[in-house]
């Protein structure tokens, strides 16, 4: 490598090293273990132990190959941080409205295999977690239909809406708030 490319390089090298060394203050747990990190923060307005969540997520985007959905994965994020800020688990009821291309997220594995040149469903065992701590999954129909996907293709507990606009609205019927993010 010349001097003059080294020269350039030197700059961005030590931008991404004070990046990758704050990485490390993500953690995961104390919910889910395997995924869903979070990173310690000093509150100005700390959460109350007493606060109540009813958040729904909106996911369009599909996962990374061999990841879990990003979204999927925020969910968990969510749930760890406020558990460790002292929220009681029972508070936190989270619903994920998946449509669009993140749709062969929820299938099975024989499904996601056959339409993803073989690979395995990283977010299938996410899914699994999430569900058994109450949070609910909903595939948009409308999204289903574009992609061939059946019921009988869906993650257990996955649940077929009519669309994803249906499920937000039904959702916000009963009380909860759609997470930007």
């Amino acid at each position: 490598m010349t001097k003059s490319k080294l020269a350039l390089l030197m700059p961005l090298m030590a931008l991404a090293q004070p990046a990758s060394a704050q990485m490390e203050n993500f953690k995961t747990g104390p919910v889910f273990e395997d995924f869903g990190p979070t990173a310690p923060v000093q509150e100005d307005e700390p959460v109350a132990a007493d606060a109540a969540f009813k958040i729904a997520f909106d996911v369009a985007k599909e996962a990374e190959p061999d990841k879990i959905n990003r979204t999927i994965e925020s969910a968990a994020r969510f749930i760890n941080m406020h558990v460790k800020a002292g929220v009681q688990p029972e508070n936190i009821r989270l619903a994920i409205v998946v449509h669009g291309g993140a749709s062969l997220d929820l299938t099975n594995q024989e499904f996601f295999a056959a339409h993803k040149e073989g690979r395995t469903n990283a977010s299938a065992a996410a899914i699994a977690q999430l569900q058994q701590h109450g949070v609910e999954f909903y595939l948009c129909g409308q999204s289903a239909a574009a992609h061939g996907i059946g019921n009988a293709d869906l993650l257990p507990g996955v649940k077929m809406s009519l669309s994803a606009m249906t499920a937000h609205a039904l959702l916000q019927q009963q009380g909860y708030s759609l997470n930007p993010f």
